[in-house]
């Protein structure tokens, strides 16, 4: 990436954060954020900066930014808007119908316009720079960078940015320059501690013998997906899997056993390509307690997710400022996202042969219907793409029902993270059928929004572009 464009995003910064400072000090900030993790980090940075600047502020946490939602906003008497996580994809309907308010959009989507700054509009997007928003930075980078701007305090909130970017998967391969500079700011205010460790999820919270049967990427053979050969494997190379209270977690071995499982892994893949490639960097929030789902940034990024999609942001909102009673419920909140989680997997597992679900070379159609919650359907077809039986490259789109407007959500994702495959073009070519959809998203993961009655018409559009795109992937 030129220098050039991250100078130019900078003056961007400075310059949005110039614009807010000039308005009224007495006007309460509307903010408007995206339900998802990022989108919960994005409101709490963004809560934090308002609480420093003793400015009012009032919040919404939205699913879906559309034109309902901003038609109900302008008819709000506040003059100020800031929309984070959210807004560029929906750049047109802003300035249409909130065309006599202060808007502000702090947003790392693809955006529909390439004006930072006109009319009544700043919008603060890294896109418009030439950096690539998928990867370079979240929306709660972003977000962190104008309120850092507006005050030096802030700092104290980049390890939320952090999350945001774990939680939109910009730390997979490594992090980007904007992501990385958070990082180190993350680790000077003593927010964050990176530790090096094999590339598991839950090391905090679950018991080690369960990161290894559902170890993936990793895969280990012939420990991956069984739980008896997980738990020999462990005596085997000298770890007892329990302790007097009940099965040992990651973060309850010592050096020495670590390094045993470390080896006795690497051992196990040495006939895979590089046998030696299990570990990654962990994240460690300082200011957590060992074995809290808090204290590793990824399990903390879940925890948002779960507060989000089970209707709970103002939780996850409270336990990004470090409230404590917060804190303790989010966590009990946690327990029930993972079964609903566990449903709309077994959910799946007993339909992927049915009618509702169209599995073909290259792609998977689930129409989850009234049968799985349409804010639980994103988090299935993200589960999906890292099944070892969904081949890599795979596009997963799952669709659920929105009683409240008889709307379809549409998630996309792809198996397996292959380069190259763009799920966004996907629905932006589905969309040039439908007069109505709303779209938005990343290369690798999006989203849309269309009449229930259309389905039918939708799922054999879908059906016929996706197996358009899948000949032209093979001959390319």
């Amino acid at each position: 990436m030129n220098e050039e464009n991250y100078e130019k995003f900078r003056e961007h910064v400075s310059t949005a954060a110039e614009k807010f400072k000039q308005l009224d000090e007495n006007e309460t900030v509307r903010i408007i954020s995206h339900y998802d993790a990022d989108g919960i980090s994005s409101a709490s940075i963004l809560v934090k900066l308002m609480n420093l600047l003793k400015r009012k502020y009032a919040l919404s946490i939205v699913q879906q930014l559309n034109k309902q939602v901003l038609k109900e906003l302008s008819n709000e008497e506040y003059k100020i808007y800031i929309f984070s996580d959210l807004g560029s994809g929906q750049y047109e309907f802003i300035k249409e119908i909130l065309k006599d308010r202060s808007i502000f959009i702090l947003d790392h989507h693809i955006s529909k316009s390439k004006d930072f700054e006109k009319d009544n509009i700043v919008q603060l997007n890294p896109h418009l720079s030439g950096i690539d928003g998928g990867m370079d930075i979240s929306g709660a980078g972003v977000c962190y960078l104008f309120g850092k701007e507006l005050d030096s305090r802030m700092e104290k909130m980049s390890h939320i940015a952090l999350i945001g970017a774990i939680a939109d998967n910009q730390t997979k391969n490594g992090l980007s320059k904007l992501n990385n500079e958070i990082l180190q700011a993350a680790v000077k205010a003593g927010k964050i501690e990176i530790k090096k460790g094999p590339r598991f999820f839950g090391m905090q919270t679950k018991p080690l013998y369960k990161l290894l049967q559902y170890s993936t990427d990793p895969y280990i053979p012939e420990i991956t997906g069984s739980e008896n050969n997980s738990i020999q494997f462990l005596k085997d190379v000298g770890i007892n899997p329990k302790t007097p209270t009940g099965w040992k977690k990651a973060v309850e071995l010592t050096e020495e056993e670590m390094e045993k499982l470390t080896k006795g892994i690497i051992s196990k893949r040495k006939e895979e390509i590089k046998p030696e490639d299990i570990y990654t960097n962990h994240y460690i929030l300082t200011d957590e307690e060992d074995g809290s789902p808090l204290r590793d940034a990824r399990e903390f990024s879940t925890l948002l997710n779960a507060c989000g999609r089970m209707d709970k942001s103002s939780l996850g909102i409270g336990t990004c400022i470090g409230d404590e009673k917060m804190k303790k419920a989010a966590v009990f909140l946690l327990e029930d996202y993972r079964n609903k989680i566990i449903e709309a997997v077994k959910w799946y597992e007993e339909n992927k042969r049915s009618n509702d679900v169209i599995s073909e070379d290259g792609f998977v159609i689930i129409n989850l219907k009234d049968d799985v919650t349409s804010s639980i359907s994103g988090t299935l077809a993200s589960v999906l793409s890292t099944y070892k039986e969904i081949k890599k490259g795979t596009y997963i789109m799952t669709m659920a029902r929105n009683f409240e407007n008889k709307t379809t959500k549409i998630s996309m994702r792809i198996a397996h993270d292959k380069k190259g495959c763009n799920v966004k073009d996907i629905l932006e070519k589905i969309a040039e059928n439908f007069d109505h959809m709303e779209y938005g998203g990343h290369e690798k993961a999006a989203g849309a929004l269309f009449s229930t009655e259309k389905e039918k018409e939708f799922i054999e559009s879908a059906t016929l572009i996706l197996r358009d795109r899948i000949f032209e992937e093979s001959v390319s």
